[in-house]
């Protein structure tokens, strides 16, 4: 029988050795550790505050219950406020002070932040919910498979998706910090459209299919813009060593007023422009602008 240590059973290894080798890898990623009180948000929390909101948005229309017997639609919708409130602000909180240096699980002022953010995004909902609204009407217009606005809502993977984003969108605005690009990471999963919440987009906005769809974290997008499945509005390879110190440029295209594009096709660099009224062609490369061309309004 041999007694070289390769003969060791497997439960003979050292935890506390192997625990300190992790323990001094995370503080070597300072980064990526999480101290005590610092806590990332909630993957399960964000999730359902996407539901809420998105209930809140289009109610009856996101598998939630419109309303009890007995109580009002204004008073569910109060009920609702009052728990996306909390559920918004604990998690915008968290996101912000994993990044914070204070010590400690109480921070003041990122409480005050989350607690603006979150006011901010809640008194938001009416004039999202009508912009969504502008977006809900160009699908149902633009796609003669629709039956009805109703449909559009309850199974378009395009407005699940444009519904998320523009609820990151307005929270990347007040400032928060990772919770927006959780939800729109939680929408890619769901829909196969990868749209960064930083990115701007106009009213009347319709993506048709939608599987493979990507929009890039600078993309500047006009009104009435019209897209299918598998566009990508990115940006060009950098070399590695150029990627961060180009973090805050222009990088992706900008597309103008009532453009659309056909599916597959790439359009890349910040300056790059589609202008108004461009019809882009399936599977096209673009690196340079296209000249736009005014559309005409007759039949």
């Amino acid at each position: 029988m041999g007694t070289d240590s390769d003969d060791a059973p497997a439960d003979a290894i050292d935890d506390a050795t192997i625990a300190a080798q992790l323990v001094a890898s995370y503080a070597a990623d300072a980064p990526l550790s999480i101290a005590p009180g610092h806590e990332l948000p909630s993957p399960r929390e964000v999730e359902a505050a996407v539901v809420d909101l998105r209930e809140l948005l289009f109610p009856g229309f996101t598998g939630g219950v419109r309303g009890s017997h007995g109580v009002s639609l204004k008073a569910h919708v109060e009920a609702r406020l009052a728990q996306v409130r909390v559920r918004v602000n604990e998690q915008v909180y968290r996101g912000l002070h994993h990044r914070c240096r204070a010590a400690g699980a109480d921070c003041g002022p990122c409480q005050s932040a989350a607690e603006r953010i979150t006011d901010g995004l809640l008194m938001s909902l009416p004039a999202l919910r009508t912009l969504l609204m502008t977006d809900v009407r160009a699908a149902f217009e633009g796609d003669p498979a629709a039956t009805g606005a109703d449909e559009v809502v309850f199974s378009y993977p395009g407005i699940a998706a444009i519904c998320v984003y523009r609820i990151a969108h307005r929270l990347y605005q007040l400032g928060a910090a990772i919770v927006p690009r959780m939800m729109t990471e939680l929408a890619h999963s769901e829909t196969g459209i990868d749209i960064h919440p930083a990115a701007t987009i106009g009213e009347g906005f319709f993506i048709d299919h939608g599987t493979g769809v990507v929009i890039g974290e600078t993309t500047v997008i006009g009104n009435r813009v019209r897209i299918y499945q598998g566009v990508t509005l990115g940006a060009l390879s950098l070399p590695t060593s150029k990627v961060r110190a180009l973090a805050s440029a222009k990088r992706h295209p900008t597309i103008e007023d009532d453009v659309i594009i056909y599916a597959n096709a790439t359009i890349l660099g910040g300056d790059t422009v589609i202008g108004r009224g461009a019809v882009v062609g399936g599977n096209s490369w673009i690196t340079e602008s296209v000249a736009g061309r005014q559309r005409s309004t007759t039949g």
